[in-house]
């Protein structure tokens, strides 16, 4: 099953995702207060009200998968190949940080940044987990439960900001800056292998099988959970592959106009236009 939250006149709305149309879910606002439910599964797979052809949803309607969860935990240095590339030993913990629900923008938004604020814009497309219910001091077995399902999500980082110093929170929350979406697919229709891949104007900069993660998705589901609860609806970004801007000889980043295209084979794609704000 695939879910989506759809903005309207009146706010957002939940939706369930077929092949052609897209079906509301009747007063359920966004999918984080769908997962919120306990009868989520039941409620969303009865939605049978008016059909909405998917021809007629124009880009901008697309809102972020869940629009406001409670917390998005990221994590860095998950991918081998990403963590050879940027010449570091393998991790014997998650390297994780934290984003606010402000830094989240659509799947085919326009991702605006200030040209006075970042001359270093990067690039890191990731696998998404979605927090499906409450999970505080699990074990993996428990925490593969507690995924409702995966989405895609870029991680775009400011690289003049991130290593300013050696934490990365300052890099990494520019506001309207992290497309995720378009669709939330439940877990029981997703599997690690599938590939993900990222694009800037048209040419290939990541590409890598989800399967070559350090830290599986119920490991940093339990792993977090020793830390804080989880709740419905929130978010863990679980890392992104080698070939990001920064690393490069020479460093590569994004320009005013690049369309940037984030995909995640069986889960969908983002595709942003990067602007640049004059000063």
């Amino acid at each position: 099953m695939r879910l989506a939250t759809l903005r309207s006149a009146g706010g957002t709305m939940a939706v369930v995702v077929r092949d052609d149309a897209v079906t509301p879910i009747p007063g359920v606002a966004d999918v984080g207060a769908l997962l919120a439910r306990h009868d989520w599964r039941e409620l969303a797979s009865s939605a049978d009200g008016r059909a909405i052809p998917r021809g007629e949803i124009a880009p901008d309607r697309w809102a972020p998968v869940v629009p406001r969860p409670a917390k998005i935990l990221c994590v860095g240095l998950n991918y081998r190949s990403h963590i050879l590339e940027m010449g570091r030993g393998l991790p014997a913990h998650p390297t994780l940080f934290a984003k606010f629900a402000t830094t989240l923008t659509g799947p085919y938004d326009d991702i605006v940044v200030s040209a006075r604020a970042s001359a270093a814009v990067d690039w890191e497309a990731e696998l998404a987990i979605v927090i499906g219910r409450e999970a505080a001091d699990v074990d993996d077995g428990d925490a593969a439960d507690a995924i409702a399902g995966f989405t895609v999500l870029n991680d775009i980082s400011m690289r003049d900001w991130q290593n300013r110093t050696v934490e990365w929170l300052q890099g990494k929350n520019f506001a309207r800056t992290t497309p995720v979406g378009p669709v939330m697919r439940t877990a029981d229709e997703f599997s690690l292998g599938a590939r993900i891949r990222c694009e800037v104007e048209g040419e290939i900069v990541q590409d890598a099988a989800t399967d070559d993660l350090v830290f599986s998705p119920a490991e940093l589901v339990s792993y977090v959970s020793r830390i804080l609860p989880l709740a419905p609806g929130d978010i863990i970004a679980t890392g992104t592959p080698g070939g990001v801007g920064h690393a490069r000889t020479p460093a590569r980043y994004l320009r005013d106009g690049d369309e940037l295209v984030t995909a995640v084979d069986g889960l969908g794609e983002l595709r942003n236009r990067i602007r640049f704000e004059a000063d």
